[in-house]
């Protein structure tokens, strides 16, 4: 069964929270030596309420405030500056708030529900980044929180294009998060960060710690704020198979492919030749995996991000970008997902509008 939709919707805005990142150019890298030792992200959020908020929430907070800036979406003082009911919020994480279930199951299971906290309590919900994101932004559109393996960040930029297209929002807060903590390392059997190592203790991968938020908007909505987008999301297909996910978008949305942000194990992934216009692999890689850690739910929000930040900074005129995560049958996941971004001129709703020249900051 495949899951294909091809209504483009464009990116306003983005925003990063990972360490020894200074915004989005630096997806593509190299990282600064030692940046898992560099300033806490989360160390820009100020004021009161971030206590007991796990570390994922705080992450996508401060990818989320970095993205509404980057969008216009608030003012000087962070206000909103756009309808709060046409603005919604998506967020992607497998791991997202681990630490505080784990926490709360082993003090009932030690001390009884007794011993719980009332503020800690709410915590434990999976929707938790995407309510709290929602909360502290006023967004009060159309919310939710998707935990659905290595597709989970591609399916949940499509699920914000699918809400922005059924005419429930105008533009979607999409965020993919996924912090590196005792509780997610024990489940993912992943190694401890260190200042400069990619692998741990018995080649364990080290995780992705970290956030990055996009702008989802329509281009009427764009035009109408005079705002020039960055990128514009095309066709989107979730497959049993990696491949026919690839073939799909490609088919619907042909041209030569500038760049492949390729899924988390590229390994025997290798989309057929006809999909893209080339000898098979023959596209530019991008492997994010590779340069942040294995990046589960926010992957595909990461890929988004990355190409978006390719296409506006003068590449994809002739040339789509396109993004794909998890393996499929082929590699033991149970689905690959693949998506086209190009460059927003192909969206003939949009009217650029000025913007700092440089591209992305």
């Amino acid at each position: 069964m495949s899951t294909a939709r091809t209504a483009d919707v464009v990116i306003t805005g983005i925003g990063t929270a990972v360490r020894g990142l200074d915004g989005p150019a630096g997806l593509f890298g190299p990282l600064p030596a030692g940046h898992r030792s560099q300033t806490d992200p989360v160390s820009r959020l100020t004021g009161r309420g971030l206590r007991y908020k796990d570390r994922a929430t705080k992450l996508a907070m401060a990818a989320a405030k970095d993205a509404l800036r980057a969008a216009e979406l608030v003012d000087a003082a962070g206000e909103l500056t756009v309808s709060g009911e046409a603005t919604g919020v998506v967020a992607s994480t497998n791991y997202g708030n681990a630490d505080t279930v784990c926490e709360t199951v082993r003090t009932i299971a030690e001390s009884t529900y007794l011993a719980t906290s009332p503020m800690l309590l709410p915590a434990t919900s999976s929707n938790v980044v995407a309510s709290w994101l929602a909360i502290t932004h006023g967004l009060r559109g159309a919310n939710l929180t998707l935990c659905n393996g290595p597709t989970s960040g591609l399916d949940a930029v499509n699920w914000a294009r699918l809400l922005i297209a059924a005419g429930r929002v105008e533009r979607v807060l999409v965020a993919g998060v996924e912090p590196d903590n005792p509780a997610v390392r024990h489940v993912t059997e992943a190694a401890e960060a260190s200042d400069h190592e990619a692998y741990g203790e018995f080649g364990a991968p080290v995780l992705f710690d970290g956030a990055v938020a996009l702008v989802v908007e329509s281009p009427s909505s764009a035009h109408a704020r005079g705002v020039r987008p960055l990128a514009a999301i095309g066709p989107y297909a979730r497959r049993g198979d990696h491949a026919e996910a690839v073939a799909e978008v490609r088919a619907l949305r042909p041209g030569p492919v500038g760049l492949w942000c390729v899924p988390e194990h590229p390994e025997g992934v290798r989309a057929p030749a006809p999909a893209l216009g080339a000898a098979a692999g023959s596209a530019p890689v991008h492997d994010l995996s590779a340069l942040f850690g294995p990046s589960s739910g926010a992957l595909g929000v990461l890929q988004c991000a990355a190409a978006a930040v390719w296409l506006d900074t003068g590449h994809g005129d002739d040339e789509v970008a396109l993004v794909s995560a998890g393996t499929g049958d082929a590699g033991g996941d149970d689905a690959g997902a693949a998506l086209i971004l190009t460059a927003p001129g192909a969206v003939a709703a949009v009217a650029a509008a000025p913007r700092p020249a440089g591209g992305v900051r």
